[in-house]
């Protein structure tokens, strides 16, 4: 109450140049303007510090999400709306992140598609990888499984920035609003 939301994790997954980090820091500055805490946890940042030991095979790929998760959780537990955004490509490590958070775990898919994300290639990850420079790099020598069925979808590829923008702007009002939330709660406990 204090922040005047609920406290939350909206998980954006999607391959490398996808738009997540993107979106996650229009979202957490469209966030700011209203009023409203959130932090964001990227993959990059967190590579640099929490998990600078962990490489990318998929047993260290699984640490970096449990790390990534329990980082979040206790976030989320203290009132932020924790925005993740990393690749975050196995199904089961995903499943495993929303075991950890809970019913706070919002599962969002940025759906661009692989062309278009290496056409992108804003850091050259893509090229280093196609030469070998790169190993277990996700869309090029490493599986990406798509999200069955997520809370969002958002096509990065297909929308601008600011209808993608808009889209998880709304997505996020309507998750964290104290208004909504407490009509939910009331709805469940005539139920009872």
């Amino acid at each position: 109450s204090i922040n005047g939301h609920a406290g939350g994790v909206l998980w954006l997954t999607g391959y490398s140049g996808s738009g997540k980090s993107t979106l996650a820091v229009a979202l957490e500055s469209a966030l700011a303007a209203r009023g409203w805490r959130s932090f964001i946890l990227d993959g990059d940042n967190l590579r640099r510090g929490l998990n600078s030991d962990l490489d990318f095979s998929p047993t260290a790929r699984a640490e970096n999400i449990r790390r990534t998760a329990e980082v979040a959780k206790l976030m989320a537990d203290a009132g932020l709306i924790v925005i993740v955004s990393l690749i975050s490509p196995y199904l089961r490590d995903r499943q495993n992140a929303r075991t950890i958070i809970g019913t706070g775990f919002k599962e969002i898919h940025i759906a661009t598609d692989l062309d278009i994300c290496k056409d992108r290639d804003p850091k050259g990850l893509y090229a280093r990888a196609a030469k070998g420079l790169i190993q277990d790099f996700t869309g090029v020598d490493a599986p990406y499984e798509a999200p069955v069925s997520p809370e969002l979808r958002i096509d990065a590829g297909a929308q601008s920035q600011t209808e993608s923008l808009s889209v998880l702007f709304n997505y996020a009002l309507r998750e964290f609003d104290p208004g909504t939330i407490l009509q939910a709660n009331a709805n469940f406990a005539e139920g009872i």
